[in-house]
């Protein structure tokens, strides 16, 4: 009869767990890398935040709070660069998803009801890293002022 080691067994799960934390961080990357190069697409001068600064939001727990900073800021820094280009925009672009999406992940800490907001801050997650994504691309498309 064939015996499973407990060594091997750990090294399996061990492995399984970082496999599955990859697969997670994957998409949180390319997230981060979306909200960063925004920002850099915005003159020096009309960002509210360092690009390199959105990076925080990978600190557990920390990032509920953050969150609200980076929404916050890349509104006031996209408003700024549109006002400056002369794009028609509203005055905070994406404010209103990107808080609505950083009060439900921190409602996410509630017992039981926080699946729900939980899985309803990720649908608002995906709407905002499209609409800031969108932005960034217009952003792209224009040229900048001299």
């Amino acid at each position: 009869m064939n015996s499973i080691d407990p060594a091997s067994l750990m090294a399996l799960g061990a492995t399984a767990i970082l496999i599955v934390c990859a697969l997670l961080l994957l998409p949180a990357i390319f997230y981060l890398l979306t909200l960063m190069k925004c920002l850099q697409r915005c003159a020096p001068a009309n960002r509210a935040l360092s690009p390199g600064l959105v990076w925080l939001l990978l600190i557990p727990l920390f990032n509920l709070i953050w969150n609200f900073f980076v929404v916050i800021n890349i509104a006031k820094s996209l408003g700024a660069e549109f006002r400056q280009r002369g794009i028609a925009a509203e005055p905070d672009p994406g404010k209103g998803v990107g808080l609505a999406m950083a009060i439900l992940a921190c409602c996410g800490l509630i017992p039981v009801a926080g699946l729900f907001a939980e899985l309803a801050g990720f649908v608002l997650w995906i709407i905002y890293w499209v609409a800031v994504a969108g932005f960034s691309n217009k952003l792209a498309a224009m040229a900048a002022p001299a």
